[in-house]
Parts: C-alpha cells; structure tokens; sequence
C-alpha cells in the first residue's frame, strides 16, 4: 500500500458526523437577523484576527503557537456546540465564538489585548443587543476560562519546549549537533509536555528507521546526498523552489490552506470553530509524538552521516539549507502536513477548487493547488531537496501525523464536551 495515499474513510465518516452535529437548524418561524445572513463570517473574520495575534505577539516556539491556536478554538467550539433555548442560534453562536478566542488570546497574548477588544467590540456592533448575544458571550467567556485553566502547566511554553537534552557519545547513526551552528538540541521538552487527546507521547511512536546497513538505508544516503546538496548537479530548478518554499514554519505555511478549508467547507460558525479546533489540536499533540520519536531513535541527520559515516565518506558535503538541531526521524515538516491532511480530507474533503499559496521563504513564488494531499507530497521531496531528512524520516513523519490526526477525530465528541 502506498502510505501517501490512504484514507482513513472511517474516521472521515465519523467525522462528517460530528460536524453534521453542529450544523445549524433554522425553526420554521425564524426570521432573518443581519448576523444570520452572515453566517459564518464571524469564523472568518476571528481565524484572521488568531493569525494576526500569533504573527505579531507569537512565542518563538511553533508547538507554543499551535497551542494558542487550539486553546482559543477548542474554546470556541465548546461554547458553540450547544444553544439554549429562548435564543437566536446565529446570533449567540456569533457572540460565543468571539468572546471565547478574545478571551483565550487576550490571555495567552496580553499584548495584543488592546486590538483584541476592538475586534470583539466590532463582532458584537454586528450583533443585536439581547440575551442572545449576552448568553453567548457568556458562554464563551465561561469556555475560554475553562480551556485555559485545563492547560496550565502543560509543558508546552518555550522554556519546558527546549528542556536541556544530553547529547549521546558519538555513534554510527547517533545525532549530534550539525554545521554550521552546531546548536545544542532543540524540542526535546515536547515529548515530556502534556498532550490534548493522545494516552501518552509514545502511544504512536515510530518503529526503529532503517538499519545503517540496509538497501533502503544505503537508497536514502544516496538520493539525499544527490539532491540535497548545496551545489547539486541533479536537483532542477523547480526543486530547488520546492525546497525554498516549503522551508519555514509549517504553522505558517498551513495558515492559509486551512483558511481556505474553513472559507469553503462547513456551513456555520459551529462547524467552522471545530475545524479549526481539531486542525490545531492534532497538531500540537503531533508535536509531542513527533519529538518522541525522534529522541526515541536520536538518527543522525543527512550531514553528519555523509561526512563522518563509512559510506563514501564526504567530509565537504554541504547541504542546500542549514539543518535544524534535532534528530532526523521522523521529519517534523511532513508529521505537520501528515496531521493536517488527515484532518483536512476528513472534516473538508480531499479535494477543493484551486487554491493559491504563497510563502515567505520563496518570495514572488505562488502555488496551486486542489487537494490537500499535494501539500504532504511536495513536503516529502522539499526536505530531500533541502538536505536535511531523509525519505524514510519523510514518510514515516506523514504515517505519524496521520495516525495522531486519526485519534484526534476518533476523541472529538469527547473533546468538544462542554466543560
């Protein structure tokens, strides 16, 4: 079976089930409200108002980022899910979901506060005063509270994030720090922080990556030694753009794909602030069973490998991109897109109208694309390209992602309860 291209039809069932459980259900007798008409923009309006806060005020660990996304969202969709009776659905849902991520955010990143409460304050003009908007926003103050306080002292602030890590002796196929920098080891609190839905951080760990004396082991040296070198004569040009596009934070890179799900998928805010939700909470928790992995195995990466292993030893090998400081398997960058597709076919179908994405370490370049799929398929070949992984930490790094993403779903009732 070609790992790339299951599909967890099951889950995505179940799934499509969960937010069906959060459409909204107009009475016969409702009248149209200019929230209600609008339906939906208030989801957009608050991703973009996340975005904004994360870029501008965000902690300089991805995982912390990925947690404020998912706090704030998780919020959102719990206060959303249900609606009192003796309301208007459209407008206490509005409400709910603006004063759940305000409150989340203004907390997780105090010095946005003051555009915060503008951007609430802008939401509720939108709204009819009444006890619709009064319950909601209620209700997602109540909810944003809640989430916050069930994630105190989860692990996953920057400094718990970098925990010193002691490098092993050096070894056939054990990491150590790499050129140029040779940084001490970062991430490595990630599989000590406290996940969302996973049991523990090694409930999916990877199994053991290839022998050093294997045909597939021997396969990936070869190719990234080939395509992954700085001054490569095989790599086109078109790969070097894969490579350069895809090179920065994952978080960044998926802001907009998610957008454009959330823009096109669902029907409601309901349904909107759980997409979002699950998106961020199986990212987090791939995070954590991402760096479990990867200190499990502690893999040489590409360079150290190619400079000082017994298979044709280069001591000059440069890769095309610095590689960052921590083990090679599995790749973070494709446990990332492994996570996110599962969540995406699932909750937004596989496929879409064409969609661009740009990206801030290949400026001027702009791609398409129509399924989500594409984006794992290019991450998979930009970390070759770039030097930095291996195929076999690639693929293993997409089955990681999408095994967390399955359990993500699979726990979403659960996880969407009011608290």
């Amino acid at each position: 079976m070609n790992l790339l291209r299951s599909r967890p039809a099951l889950v995505a069932l179940g799934a499509t089930a969960l937010l069906a459980a959060t459409a909204a259900v107009p009475s016969a007798s409702a009248t149209p409200t200019r929230s209600a008409a609008a339906a939906g923009s208030i989801a957009l309006d608050w991703y973009d108002t996340t975005a904004q806060t994360i870029a501008a005020a965000g902690a300089t660990t991805q995982v912390t980022n990925s947690r404020t996304w998912a706090i704030s969202w998780l919020a959102a969709a719990r206060a959303t899910r249900a609606v009192p009776s003796g309301v208007d659905r459209s407008e206490y849902r509005s409400a709910a979901l603006a004063s759940a991520v305000h409150d989340a955010l203004a907390a997780l990143a105090p010095a946005r506060t003051e555009q915060l409460d503008a951007a609430l304050q802008q939401t509720l003009d939108a709204i009819p005063d009444g006890p619709s908007e009064d319950k909601g926003v209620a209700a997602g103050s109540r909810q944003a509270e809640l989430a916050l306080k069930s994630r105190e002292g989860d692990g996953l602030d920057p400094a718990s994030v970098n925990a010193p890590y002691t490098v092993p002796a050096p070894a056939p196929g054990e990491w150590q720090p790499t050129p140029s920098a040779y940084a001490p080891a970062t991430q490595y609190g990630n599989r000590l922080a406290k996940p969302f839905t996973l049991t523990s951080a090694d409930q999916y760990r990877l199994p053991a990556p290839p022998a050093l004396d294997s045909r597939r082991y021997k396969a990936d040296l070869a190719e990234v030694r080939a395509y992954g070198a700085q001054n490569s004569t095989q790599r086109t040009a078109h790969q070097t753009e894969t490579a350069n596009f895809w090179l920065g934070s994952s978080l960044t890179l998926y802001t907009e794909p998610l957008r454009v799900a959330v823009d096109r998928a669902p029907r409601s805010d309901a349904e909107r602030a759980t997409l979002v939700a699950l998106f961020h909470v199986a990212l987090v928790d791939t995070q954590i069973a991402t760096s479990d992995s990867k200190y499990a195995h502690t893999r040489w990466r590409p360079v150290t490998a190619i400079r000082t292993g017994s298979i044709d030893q280069d001591p000059d090998w440069t890769p095309l991109h610095n590689t960052p400081a921590h083990p090679d398997y599995p790749s973070g960058h494709n446990t990332y897109s492994g996570a996110a597709e599962g969540v995406l076919d699932a909750l937004a179908g596989p496929s879409t109208a064409p969609f661009q994405v740009s990206s801030p370490t290949a400026p001027g370049v702009t791609r398409t694309y129509t399924t989500w799929h594409q984006l794992t398929v290019e991450n998979v070949d930009a970390r070759i390209y770039s030097g930095i992984h291996t195929r076999s930490a690639d693929e293993a790094g997409v089955t990681l992602g999408r095994n967390v993403a399955g359990q993500t779903l699979r726990t979403a009732d659960r996880l969407l309860r009011s608290l």
